[in-house]
């Protein structure tokens, strides 16, 4: 399958954004590991805003970065902006909200009543697509998936498959959040990360960043990063499987990307930069 990128959003420790983070990946300027900062989200009302949790911010902060560099590029080059309000999306997190989870277990044994609304909704694995639904007004289709340390290359098949299929765009956003403490055994990695790829058609003759994805029935060694730091991330968080992805195309240059699935499965990314 090929497709393009039209829009990049990142969000993790030191990588504010995709203009903050482009340098760092690309390796022109060093990694710093910093406070986490994610941007409110907008177009929520104030109940709405205070409901939302860490991963829920996480992800639409990501994901309106990569929105909002495709309506730049549109009216800078004299076009309608190209609304979200159809926009298809799917959102991939292996663990979702492991803490609020957590805390509503712990609730409901110590109590033994069920769950408030409000933290019931925001518990299911869809509750991200839903607030991004209601901040965007997007009637869009949107699928949430997960697939253990291989969500990331997950979701980027599925976003993939129905750009093809279909022959539209398709929002792919990734993210996850540190477990809690008794959890964190079981997952342990302490950085926050989320990203968003607007991906697209292929057009004969393209001035974006390619992608050209095949899965592969074995495992060779995944493309690590250079950085000690930022390969721990990667190592660690399974939505920061995206990091080598993020940094060719940062870098601009031709790469292929071997990305973790499934056990005895790869799926590779060959990426052809913007011309």
């Amino acid at each position: 399958m090929r497709l393009t990128v039209t829009g990049i959003g990142i969000v993790g420790p030191g990588l504010a954004d995709w203009t903050d983070a482009r340098p760092v990946l690309a390796g022109d300027r060093p990694y710093v590991p910093d406070t986490l900062r994610v941007t409110a989200p907008v177009g929520l009302n104030p109940n709405e805003r205070r409901r939302a949790t860490l991963a829920t911010r996480l992800a639409l902060d990501a994901a309106r970065q990569a929105t909002a560099q495709r309506a730049n590029a549109q009216r800078a080059n004299g076009g309608d902006d190209e609304a979200t309000t159809e926009l298809a999306t799917v959102f991939a997190s292996a663990d979702g909200d492991m803490g609020l989870i957590d805390s509503m277990c712990r609730d409901i044994y110590a109590h033994r009543v069920p769950p408030s609304p409000t933290v019931f909704q925001n518990s299911v694995h869809n509750a991200v697509a839903g607030y991004w639904s209601i901040a965007e007004g997007c009637r869009g289709p949107s699928t949430s998936l997960a697939a253990g340390d291989g969500t990331f290359a997950a979701g980027l098949l599925e976003a993939a498959t129905q750009v093809t299929y279909f022959a539209g765009s398709v929002l792919l956003v990734a993210f996850e959040v540190p477990a809690p403490e008794r959890l964190h055994p079981h997952r342990p990695f302490d950085s926050a990360f989320a990203c968003a790829l607007r991906l697209g058609p292929a057009a004969p003759s393209s001035d974006r960043t390619t992608l050209d994805l095949t899965l592969c029935d074995d495992e060779q060694p995944f493309t690590p990063m250079q950085d000690g730091a930022l390969e721990a991330m990667r190592r660690g968080n399974p939505a920061a499987r995206a990091l080598p992805l993020l940094a060719a195309i940062a870098a601009g240059r031709p790469a292929v990307i071997r990305l973790p699935y499934w056990p005895g499965l790869r799926l590779d990314v060959r990426l052809e930069p913007a011309a």
